[in-house]
This record gives C-alpha cells, structure tokens and sequence, in this order.
C-alpha cells in the first residue's frame, strides 16, 4: 500500500474522479448493510469528510469489525464520482489497514452531541472533533496572517523575555518563578526571603506583556512586534479569562497616536478578511453549529471606518443611556473603568460599529501612556469589537523624562528595576506607540466561541493545569 504516495483528504475533495489514490485518517463514521459499508474519513487537513465506500466481499468481516468511530485507518482505492450528496468524489476501496484501533465503549468522543464543558474535561481528545479542528485550523491561518501582516510593513519580530523582574502592567498579578526549596526558604537578617539566595539572584516573574521590553527594540529598529505566550496570575474564572495566553504587541518610533490607531484598524481589518478569505469552510461550519451571525458579523467590520470618541463621550452616551432606562450591572461615571457590557453596549446598540476609545482618565492607566495637556487624561487607546468588548489596548508612549519620572513617583512604583526603561527617554527619546492584541480575544471573534477556553488547544484557568 505505501508505494502510493498519501494524498490529504482536502486535497482529495478537489481532485477529479480516475485516479487511484492513498488515504489516512480516522473514522469519523460508519454506517451502511451487509453488502457495502460508507467510512467517514477524516486527517485533520479540512472540516469535511471524505466517504470511503468499502465492499464488504472485498474484506474480512474481521476487519470491518475493527473499524470503529475513532479508528485510524491507510486506505487504497479509486477516486470515484460520487453519487450521494454532500460530496463531489469519494474513494471505492481495494485496501484498507487499520493503523490503530479505538474501543467504542471508551473512546469519549461519542457520535451524539457533547456539551463543550465535557469536552474541556477530555482536552486531550478535543481537538478531533470538528469543532476543535475548525478552531485549530483558524488559529493557525491567524497566526500566519499576523507574521504576514508585519513582515510585509518591515517589522522586526522581536522575542522579549518570559521571565522577568518588572510588571508593565502594575497590578501584581504574576506567577513567581523560582527554584528555591519551598520547604526550606532562606531569609535574610529583616526575616524577608532572600532571592539572592534564587536561581536569579532576584525575585523574578513570568511576564505579563512584552510592551517594555518591545520599547526598547522599537528605539532602536524602529518597529517591532512581539508574538508569544503572557501570563497573569488573576483569579478570574471567567468566559474571558485565562492565566496564559498569546499577546500580539508592536511598538513604533516615531507614531503618535493617530498613527496607532490607524495601523490597529488595519491590522484587525487585516486578520478578519485572512480568516474570510482562507477559513471559509471552517467559518461556515461553526456558523451553522454555534453562532449563526459569526460570518455577517465579520463582513460588517469592514469597509467601515471604526467610530473614535472619547472617554468622555463615552461616559455620557453611557449615563444617557441609563436615564432612558437601559440597566448595566457596573455603575458608569468619569473616573471608572469600563465593563465589557459598557463597551458592548456602544459597539453594537449605540454606534453599530467597532469603536475605538481614546483619552482616558490617567488613574485609570499605565503609568507609561502620554499625558495629554488637561493633565487629567492620557493618551489611551482601546479598540472595542462587538461580542468581545476590547479586543485592543495601546497607548502613546510617554517620551518626557520628567513627566515618566513623576508618574512612577506619584505612582509610589519602584525605580530600582525601571532604570534601563527610563533609559529610553535619556538617551535619544522620540514619539512612539504601541498596542496589545489578546490572541485568543481576536480568536473568539473569527471563531464565534462563547468562551475563551474553547479558542486555545489546553487552558490554563485557576485550578485547571491539565495535559
């Protein structure tokens, strides 16, 4: 049998009948009588099956026996027109191996329906379902388009590190990492750990974003990006939420935030268009099984430009909107931060469109985003989708020395591991900017999951840390 080179189902399907050809994957199905069975075929390459049809004279009843839903099989065979709808070719089958059995009794993934929540429990054999590998296969054609995106503008790819001392972001929710004997911490002469004692010499961290560590490439190549795995140690067990995720991070020299906010438009314009252009198959699927409007909802973040207002406007379009008797959960007045229902409700109730807020309140940010004149806000940017809320956060970048050194000192933040970021403002400072993309926020948009669980291969939540 292997002297016929395999050939991927998809590639298969679009194939014209005559030819004899090689087959491998695993059954999704079989079904069929006495004279003839019809194997669902599947490798993974596409969401659609290819139909093997085996005449049972043709093989030992043995054999057939052992094909069972979950069974990986090698089939040779004669690509024929099909006569059965859904299809336009299927194999009739001279040769059938099984590769590798599954027993129907304990095999997980069963023909009727599984709930996605089982399927979390079983994550290590999620990902043959249809739905997983419709979510595997968009993942991938997303993270192409977004190394294509930034090479074609000459973006350097930049690697920042997973550990770290510093948290770009100030909330203090980082894992530790250390290899110091938990049973056995060694203390100094105040009774405080001694990390000087650690692998380090210092207390470090996973990180939580790659955005200072990107500053420093962007002052020197101009632009650059990051793609890799962040960290945040929140107790959030929520539908949004996860404990290590992928971030997609540029930072550009010499951009204001106008800048910014044009290339964030571009970027997620970009992407949206890649998954319709490339992912159609695996669009429809999920459209037609899980959110009917997923495609229409795509369609309709392009060709429009995205709606900017201000925090401020924000705020009072929001109050308004509580005087007229819409109810939110979260009280909205200047100051606070804004919930996912708050940013939801100006997507897709009051503008219709994606939005992109700006000028927020400076308590309410980073210690690193640009002042603006009033002295009360900063030159934020937050990209909001509808069913996801924001989908990006950036900023300007405060290029003033004196103005980032009197932030981090009202903020009572520590100098002692900032020194090399303040660096950049020393030593050549220029405008520049930057935004973070949650990778798997953007995944629950071009996918139509519910829950971000659902966007990555084996999630890590408070207490889960399977497989």
């Amino acid at each position: 049998m292997e002297s016929l080179k395999r050939t991927k189902i998809k590639a298969l399907l679009a194939m014209e009948p005559g030819v004899e050809v090689l087959a491998k994957g695993w059954v999704r199905t079989k079904r069929g009588n006495k004279q003839v069975k019809f194997i669902a075929l599947n490798d993974g390459s596409t969401i659609n099956n290819i139909q093997i049809v085996a005449n049972t004279e043709l093989f030992d009843e043995e054999l057939i026996k052992r094909i069972t839903t979950g069974a990986s099989l090698s089939v040779k065979g004669d690509l024929v027109e099909s006569v059965g709808s859904g299809q336009h070719v299927e194999i009739q089958a001279k040769e059938i191996e099984v590769l590798g059995e599954c027993d129907p009794m304990r095999f997980p993934l069963q023909k009727k329906d599984t709930t996605l929540e089982f399927l979390r429990s079983v994550a290590h054999m999620r990902l043959r379902t249809n739905t997983f590998g419709a979510v595997l296969r968009i993942r991938n054609a997303m993270a192409f388009a977004i190394h294509k995106f930034f090479n074609e503008k000459g973006f350097v790819y930049l690697h920042t590190p997973l550990i770290t001392e510093s948290d770009a972001e100030g909330a203090g929710d980082m894992f530790q990492v250390t290899t110091m004997d938990l049973k056995n911490i060694p203390l100094d002469k105040k009774g405080d750990v001694d990390f000087s004692k650690d692998f380090f010499g210092k207390k470090t961290s996973l990180t939580v974003s790659g955005q200072l560590e990107g500053e420093l490439g962007a002052t020197a190549v101009g632009e650059i990006y990051t793609f890799g795995p962040t960290f945040r140690a929140e107790n959030s067990n929520t539908p949004r939420h996860l404990a290590e995720f992928w971030m997609i991070e540029p930072e550009m020299a010499f951009y204001d935030i106008n800048d910014n906010m044009a290339l964030a438009e571009e970027f997620v314009k970009y992407l949206v268009q890649y998954a319709l252009d490339n992912c159609m198959d695996d669009l429809k699927f999920l459209n037609q099984k899980y959110d009917e409007g997923l495609i229409e909802r795509m369609q309709g973040v392009l060709g429009i430009p995205f709606q900017k207002v201000t925090y401020t406007e924000a705020v009072e379009i929001l109050e308004k909107a509580i005087a007229d008797g819409v109810k939110f959960e979260y009280p909205v007045h200047w100051g606070t931060d804004f919930q996912s229902e708050h940013e939801r409700y100006l997507v897709e109730k009051h503008f219709q469109k994606p939005v992109i807020l700006i000028d927020f309140p400076k308590d309410i940010k980073a210690f690193y985003m640009k002042q603006n004149p009033d002295g009360r806000t900063v030159r934020g940017m937050d990209v909001l989708f509808p069913k996801i809320g924001e989908i990006i956060g950036g900023s300007e970048r405060e290029a003033d020395l004196q103005k980032l050194e009197t932030r981090i000192d009202e903020l009572g933040m520590s100098r002692k591991n900032l020194e090399w970021y303040i660096d950049t403002r020393r030593y050549g400072s220029v405008p520049h900017s930057g935004f973070g993309l949650g990778f798997e926020r953007l995944l629950l948009f071009v996918t139509g999951m519910a829950n971000i669980r659902d966007v990555i291969p084996f999630p890590r939540t408070p207490k889960n840390a399977e497989f």
